[in-house]
């Protein structure tokens, strides 16, 4: 097994990897970061644990990640036309469990999206968990707990 700070440096590096992708507008290759099996989950309840049977914000398989990439893309959706300019700060990554197949990372993300003249910001803990493949690392669950959800996401254009 790789060492602890081995795995953390490597999880960082994917974490970082798919904000840039997501901030830049690649969401093929976003798409490709993700194991066919892999859930987008965004609860209303940041202390909800049960996604599957509560009410959330995101809850995407496969499937729906590939729709919302569509979306986005296609201009069909207003929430999406003009696209939002997102920048995102990734910071205070700790590693919450390694084995051989799973990492589980928790990090802060700070998102600011600049839209038809105005900004907002979005804070939130995000849990990575990310599953082996092959040589490489990709993300299994990743699940975005709004600091301020009870403020309600708005018309959002992006993905978190």
């Amino acid at each position: 097994m790789e060492t602890a700070n081995a795995v953390l440096f490597d999880a960082i590096a994917l974490i970082n990897l798919e904000g840039d992708l997501l901030d830049q507008g690649e969401f093929a290759a976003w798409l490709d970061l993700w194991q066919p099996e892999g859930l987008y989950v965004i609860p209303i309840d940041p202390q909800e644990t049960d996604f599957k049977n509560s009410l959330n914000y995101a809850y995407d398989d496969h499937a729906m990640r590939a729709k919302r990439v569509h979306r986005l893309n296609s201009g069909e959706s207003i929430s999406t036309t003009p696209r939002a300019r997102t920048l995102r700060t990734l910071s205070r990554f700790r590693l919450l469990e390694a084995d051989e197949q799973v990492v589980v990372v928790r990090c802060a993300q700070s998102l600011w999206e600049h839209r038809k003249g105005s900004s907002r910001n979005y804070a939130a803990d995000i849990t990575y968990q990310l599953g082996r493949q092959g040589e490489t690392w990709q993300i299994r669950q990743k699940v975005i707990r709004l600091i301020n959800s009870d403020d309600a996401l708005h018309t959002i254009g992006y993905i978190l």
